[in-house]
Formats: C-alpha cells, structure tokens, sequence
C-alpha cells in the first residue's frame, strides 16, 4: 500500500493535466509557480507548465524561440493562447515601459523615429533629431 513519501504513481502526464483547470477561455495551471508563470517538477527540475504543455500538444521548441502568451494570463497552459516567436519579440510585445516607448514610431512632437530622424545616446535611449535641433537653436 502506498504511503504519502512512496513516489507517484500516475505518470507525469496525468500528474500535470491533474493541476489544469480548462476553463471556456485559458486552461488555467493551478498548482506552484516558478516566477509568475506555471512550474511543474519532473524528476526533481522545475520545468514551465506552459513549455510543457506547449512541447506535449504542439512539439519542441526551437532553441532560438521562445512562447509568447497571446491571452496575457501567465499561468495559461492553452497551446492555442501560446505563440513562438523571438525573445526581442517577445519582449516589445510585452506591456512593460520599455516596451510601451519602444512601439513608438513618432517623437511627442510627431516627426518620425526612422533612420534619419533618430539618434542613441551612450544609454541607448532613442532621441529625435529634428526636436533636438530645434532645442539647440
């Protein structure tokens, strides 16, 4: 007879889909969190809930990749709400402030953030010309 400190003995598959609640929108990991997303043990590593499902359902994810989720509920495990895209992608699609000025394509004033228009400073932070001679004058 099993006792509680006997290891498990459903398989790692029914033991995670056990910590999934699959609502009408995400499915919701309801377990532990590493961070703020979903975090599952195998074999002492704590892996990603979302990776794991992603990997179970859809296949591997490219080493150059990485998941970006589309519904913005960091604990969804839902492969459809899952999309592999580019860390830098990733990270511009992100809500933080960053990222936020980053999608900017024009300065306060309205002049275009391109080639021409747009200089970093030794902080990287972007910086439109025309404003900056206009400062100047």
């Amino acid at each position: 007879m099993p006792n509680q400190y006997t290891a498990h003995p459903q398989s790692v598959e029914e033991r995670f889909w056990a910590k999934v609640n699959k609502t009408e929108t995400c499915w919701l990991w309801t377990a532990s969190r590493k961070g703020s997303y979903g975090g599952f043990k195998i074999e002492g590593q704590t892996v990603y809930a979302h990776r794991f499902a992603y990997e179970r359902i859809v296949g591997a994810i490219p080493a150059n990749r990485e998941l970006d989720h589309l519904c913005r509920v960091r604990n969804c495990v839902k492969p459809e709400h899952l999309e592999l895209v580019t860390h830098a992608e990733n990270m511009i699609r992100s809500i933080s402030p960053p990222a936020f000025h980053a999608r900017k394509t024009h300065c306060p004033k309205g002049h275009p953030y391109n080639l021409f228009n747009t200089y970093f400073d030794a902080r990287n932070y972007r910086y439109c010309k025309t404003c900056q001679e206009s400062r100047k004058r």
